[in-house]
């Protein structure tokens, strides 16, 4: 009896061992609360179990592999192909371009006591500037270039020209007029459009006739040159609004060639630029111990007497002349 139960028990763990492992390759199909029902135990014969195939194999390679990718026929260029070799140069510098703007004046003296004054400032095209000159001072503008060519009466025999530019840039230049001694002149300047004029009337002459110099008839410097009688300088740029004017009277004096006198004097018109206002000016004249210089201010009259004349007959002395 004794070999027959112990048959019976091991019949019966064998049993239970191969149902286990049955249900826990099945077990996903099994419902986990019908697991207590499947009984484990009192199996009278073992379960054999057979059919058994394997889930697992060995991997297959496709059918095609790809092909490996060929290499380019051309050989391959290497871009430095040795070390260039070291010196002791260092490369140059360029040049850096220079934007300076050189300014430069010249000044030479002409008959009659007139000074040629030539500017070139090249950063300054069709620019206004003043040009100084003891104490006159008119309006010019150069040209496209940045030159500016002119010819101005001296007031000096050591005679200093200076050009202004509204940045401050300018120019300076000077020149000996050893001829100045022989001419007088009569300056009258201003600011603004066409006011005043100087008017010389020549031994005696009336408005109007031969000897009248004026802003109509100005003569040359060839007449004062050899003797005969004067010529007016008009001086500023015309249609520059609030420019500075200048009109210098020039007479030689020292060369007349008769004996007579010479009245000067100076018109102010009426303009609608300055009716019913003070205009003014200031009036230079050359004597024998310097430039005598006199302030004016006329009170214009109203705007109904546009295109009338103030005539200013006192402002400068008449010129006694006496033959040479």
């Amino acid at each position: 009896m004794s070999k027959v139960r112990r048959y019976i028990t091991a019949g019966g763990t064998l049993a239970c061992a191969l149902g286990i492992g049955y249900f826990m390759q099945a077990g996903a199909q099994v419902p986990a609360q019908n697991a207590a029902m499947i009984p484990t135990s009192g199996l009278e014969t073992p379960v054999e179990i057979t059919q058994i195939e394997l889930t697992s194999a060995e991997a297959v390679p496709p059918m095609t592999a790809p092909e490996p990718v060929a290499l380019p026929a051309a050989p391959v260029t290497l871009v430095v192909a040795q070390d260039a070799p070291l010196t002791d140069a260092l490369p140059e510098e360029e040049a850096v371009p220079s934007f300076a703007c050189d300014y430069s004046m010249q000044a030479r003296a002409l008959a009659a006591a007139m000074v040629e004054v030539t500017l070139s400032a090249p950063c300054q095209p069709n620019t206004g500037f003043t040009l100084h000159h003891n104490g006159m001072m008119f309006t010019a503008v150069t040209d496209d270039q940045g030159q500016s060519t002119l010819n101005v009466p001296a007031l000096a025999e050591s005679a200093v020209f200076i050009a202004a530019f509204e940045d401050g840039q300018g120019a300076l230049a000077s020149v000996s007029v050893d001829t100045l001694a022989l001419y007088d002149r009569y300056v009258v300047q201003w600011r603004g459009g066409a006011a005043l004029h100087v008017h010389a009337l020549e031994y005696g002459a009336e408005f109007g006739a031969a000897g009248h110099v004026w802003a109509q008839a100005e003569q040359d410097m060839t007449r004062a040159a050899s003797g005969d009688g004067g010529f007016l300088t008009q001086l500023g740029e015309r249609d520059m609004d609030q420019a500075l004017h200048a009109e210098v009277y020039t007479f030689p004096t020292g060369t007349a060639a008769r004996d007579g006198a010479v009245q000067v004097q100076v018109e102010a018109e009426v303009t609608a630029g300055n009716c019913g206002r003070d205009l003014e000016a200031q009036s230079i004249a050359t004597g024998e111990t310097g430039l005598e210089v006199q302030d004016i201010v006329l009170a214009m009259p109203d705007c109904e007497g546009v295109g009338d004349f103030l005539v200013l007959k006192n402002l400068f002395n008449d010129l006694k002349i006496a033959s040479n």
